[in-house]
């Protein structure tokens, strides 16, 4: 384990549907980075590295992107990594900074999505997915719907018929999540549904109806990591937040060999990553008061409740029925929304969980406060694959 890593200054912009904005990736991460700037109270010119995530563009829109914040000579990084592109940024930064190459780095995703579900950009070479993709049609007969939705909809059903899980407990997690978004400003959607009305949304792959899915959307997130030294220098230390675990897992054997759908969607990379940022923490799940996870359909989330450590292998109904996963309970889960509300511009989604739960640790959350929060966990996953698990906590360095 190297130096101490900090997170200072968090920023994003507005998650928006694409489209309806008359803006472009570069003002996007010009918004979400300056904000970043202003937050840790910084000038450009103090950042060694920057990495840059976007799934959706050309070789360096890294270099366009940043470059609306200053032309200062720097290593600009791009990364794609799929859902967990925004996360892959961050863990860059925060290695640049932990093995002594930069004292101050900066993470930031963007995207500027197309409008409806997720296509193939390239038919004339292999898919990265074909191995999943393959897999899950020999399982289960391929429908008419989205792919995506189908991955994680095949998911659930598998876990309905395995462990007796209910329509009923996937659609509640849609139900807590948009009306946590109703709180947060830089939602998509911030309206409120009752449990009916996500129950009658338009189907889109069984048990998955409309309002348990996540939207495309434009938008970008940023984060400046830094070193102790740094944090002490320009004197940060009462919004500093520490990186205390974080750990990045790919694709195992178990992802194909094992002939489920639910292993199709990555739980155990969830799994393997949670495990080690448990032990480069010192700290377990029940230590955590605020959750971050990438619930791009609402099976995921209940998926990874397990995967994480919150509840036993098929307790995920249960945990979500028992009303711990929400203001009141043990933990408060996507307190911003998550992805169902928020909106999933994919480079974007692992910064802007990262800027929610550092507000949350500052108590700088307004209304989606969660009332003294002190550790925070952080998911983010992208099939084909990768996971990243993050653990914070609210600095604890003297003057």
């Amino acid at each position: 384990m190297g130096r101490k890593v900090f997170v200072v200054g968090v920023g994003m912009t507005k998650f928006e549907k694409p489209g309806s904005r008359q803006w472009d990736y570069p003002d996007m991460a010009k918004e979400a980075g300056t904000k970043a700037l202003q937050d840790a109270g910084i000038p450009y010119d103090a950042v060694e590295q920057a990495c840059v995530g976007y799934c959706y563009g050309d070789s360096t829109c890294g270099q366009r992107a940043v470059y609306g914040l200053g032309l200062t000579g720097i290593p600009i990084y791009n990364v794609n990594n799929n859902c967990a592109t925004g996360s892959t940024a961050l863990f860059m930064a925060k290695q640049f900074v932990e093995g002594g190459i930069a004292e101050c780095a900066l993470a930031l995703g963007f995207e500027k999505m197309e409008k409806g579900s997720l296509g193939v950009k390239f038919t004339d070479r292999t898919n990265p997915m074909d191995r999943h993709f393959e897999l899950m049609v020999s399982l289960r007969e391929f429908g008419p719907s989205p792919p995506t939705a189908q991955f994680f909809g095949n998911a659930g059903r598998e876990h309905m018929e395995k462990y007796g899980t209910k329509p009923e407990q996937f659609a509640k997690i849609g139900f807590k999540n948009h009306k946590h978004s109703v709180n947060n400003p830089y939602s998509q959607f911030q309206n409120e549904y009752s449990l009916d009305d996500i129950l009658k949304a338009p189907m889109v792959y069984e048990p998955l109806t409309k309002l348990q899915c996540c939207p495309t959307s434009d938008g970008a997130g940023a984060a400046i990591v830094c070193s102790e030294d740094f944090v002490k220098r320009h004197k940060l230390q009462n919004q500093a937040v520490e990186i205390l675990g974080m750990s990045m897992a790919t694709d195992l054997t178990s992802t194909f060999d094992t002939k489920s759908c639910i292993k199709l969607i990555g739980p155990d990379m969830t799994r393997k990553a949670a495990q080690r940022v448990y032990e480069q923490s010192g700290l377990g799940p029940e230590n955590v008061d605020v959750i971050e996870l990438h619930d791009c359909f609402s099976t995921n989330e209940l998926i990874t409740y397990e995967a994480l450590g919150l509840c036993p292998e098929g307790k995920g109904g249960e945990l979500i029925d028992s009303g711990a996963v929400t203001y009141g309970g043990k933990w408060v889960v996507n307190p911003s929304g998550g992805l169902i509300s928020k909106g999933h511009p994919l480079g974007a989604t692992g910064l802007a969980q990262c800027s929610e739960l550092n507000w949350q640790l500052r108590g700088q959350a307004d209304k989606r406060q969660v009332k003294g929060a002190k550790v925070a966990l952080q998911h983010n996953l992208g099939l084909g694959g990768a996971a990243v698990v993050t653990m914070y906590r609210k600095a604890q360095i003297a003057a």
